[in-house]
């Protein structure tokens, strides 16, 4: 098995034509995408699975075939984009412990948020043991809406007072000034992002009393220029639009028993070029106990498979740039 040439066999026996439904998917639509992705047979008699090939691509494709069937027996059905994302993380050597597995929150309607990839079970985890993190990564990671899910976690147990998400009101060269409307209408569609996540996982009549008593804000990163922020749990989202100064503002608002999640996209500066606050602080910050800087890449994209394409695309052309 340790030999890369050597070729070996692996055997799994599903238990029932549920479990063996649940596992190779609809139409065997999960078997047929993994027999795609690695260099092995496998071959499925009734409920007997057989996997055959070089050694180290047996084993990568027995521990996917056991992590699905922990998820199936903990009553989680994999899904086809799951089982995508799993073994492309398994054909990168990664290991699964926590993916799929951990609950963050639950949607209103019933559903389990969980971190989908390595990158967003080590994300989550990194907020759970600090203070402060600044989540860096592209679209489609999970940085805000896992960010939102622990944070409601948090003040579901009474951990924190409040819940604080904000983001700056920059976007496109634009900025609030600019826009047409009472100070409401300008905020609204920057601050969209963040009420939608919230709605996912808090209803609607609930959302209205908590921000009626306070304890949920959403508000622009300017309105918090002033304040001190005891027993809360804050969110700074599109932080690559801050400046040097607002993100030393929004970082010194801190204050007892609070915790505060950045996060933001390098790649997408609206801002003039080179004046990000948030790539000044990787440098001015790293290294405090306490604060951790974390990266999420394109394999925790988590979006429609094209989303993944798309940033690969992208990242070639400004490459050559």
């Amino acid at each position: 098995m340790e030999e890369k040439n050597t070729l070996a066999h692996y055997e799994i026996i599903l238990k029932s034509g549920d479990e063996a439904t649940a596992l190779l998917g609809q139409f065997n639509r999960n078997l047929n995408y993994i027999k795609g992705a690695f260099p092995v047979r496998i071959t499925q008699r009734g409920e007997k699975v057989r996997i055959e090939g070089p050694a180290s691509e047996v084993e990568r494709v027995r521990s996917l075939f056991e992590k699905l069937l922990d998820l199936i027996h903990s009553d989680h059905v994999p899904s086809y984009d799951e089982v995508q994302y799993l073994s492309q993380q398994v054909k990168a050597s990664a290991n699964l412990d926590g993916v799929l597995t951990n609950t963050v929150q639950t949607t209103y309607w019933g559903e389990a948020i969980r971190p989908k990839t390595v990158g967003q079970t080590r994300y989550v985890e990194a907020i759970q043991k600090n203070d402060i993190v600044f989540a860096i990564g592209p679209s489609g990671t999970g940085k805000t809406y896992l960010a939102v899910a622990v944070a409601i976690d948090h003040l579901k147990k009474g951990n924190i007072h409040r819940l604080i998400l904000t983001r700056p009101a920059v976007e496109a060269g634009e900025e609030l000034g600019f826009l047409p409307g009472d100070i409401e209408a300008k905020v609204s569609p920057y601050l969209r992002p963040l009420y939608d996540a919230i709605y996912d996982m808090i209803p609607h009549e609930e959302i209205q009393r908590l921000t009626e008593n306070g304890r949920i804000e959403i508000a622009p990163l300017a309105f918090m220029r002033g304040r001190t922020l005891n027993n809360s749990f804050i969110i700074l989202d599109e932080a690559q639009n801050t400046t040097h100064t607002q993100m030393k503002m929004f970082l010194t608002r801190l204050g007892f028993n609070s915790r505060a999640v950045i996060t933001g996209d390098i790649t997408q500066i609206d801002l003039e070029r080179g004046k990000s606050g948030l790539k000044d602080v990787q440098q001015i910050l790293r290294g405090i106990e306490g604060i951790e800087f974390f990266y999420l890449d394109k394999s925790d994209v988590v979006r429609h498979h094209l989303v993944k394409k798309i940033i690969e695309a992208y990242e070639k052309v400004e490459k050559k740039d």
